[in-house]
């Protein structure tokens, strides 16, 4: 190695410490340290970052995403609406057939009813939403209970 020269800094205890610390985890001196960050500091380098995407290019995702989400709602509506007003349509149609029902009648046919609804759905459900396995339903995105 040519001739070197002293240089002296005075930093606080805590920068010093610090510089240690890094010099550690780099397994170097803090010496070979401090002459490698002066040396990476005078550099030059464009410290300007352009971002991946521009601001129109974000709202245009957003708008996407936004039209998106509300499409999901609306038919997470109509589903909703769907399973609602089949209830309601069950006792209106039982009601149609035996006008005159008292309410108990109408509850004994809703629970009567109640086994062949559930399996409808359940089956309209197995797959996307639902797994079954190991004798029982799991919601589809932990594993089908396996």
């Amino acid at each position: 190695m040519g001739s070197s020269k002293h240089a002296a800094t005075y930093p606080s205890e805590q920068q010093y410490e610090r510089w240690q610390d890094c010099a550690d985890d780099l397994g170097m001196s803090t010496s070979e340290f401090i002459e490698a960050m002066v040396e990476a500091g005078m550099k030059k380098f464009d410290a300007a970052v352009e971002p991946d995407e521009t601001n129109q290019e974000l709202r245009t995702q957003r708008n996407q995403l936004k039209t998106e989400l509300d499409r999901t709602r609306g038919r997470v509506q109509e589903l909703e609406d769907a399973v609602y007003h089949g209830e309601r349509r069950t006792i209106k149609r039982y009601v149609e057939a035996n006008p005159g029902a008292t309410y108990d009648e109408v509850i004994q046919h809703v629970i009567n009813t109640v086994p062949e609804r559930v399996t409808t759905h359940l089956d309209d459900l197995e797959g996307d939403e639902l797994c079954f396995g190991d004798g029982g339903y799991y919601p589809a995105d932990n594993g089908g209970g396996s």
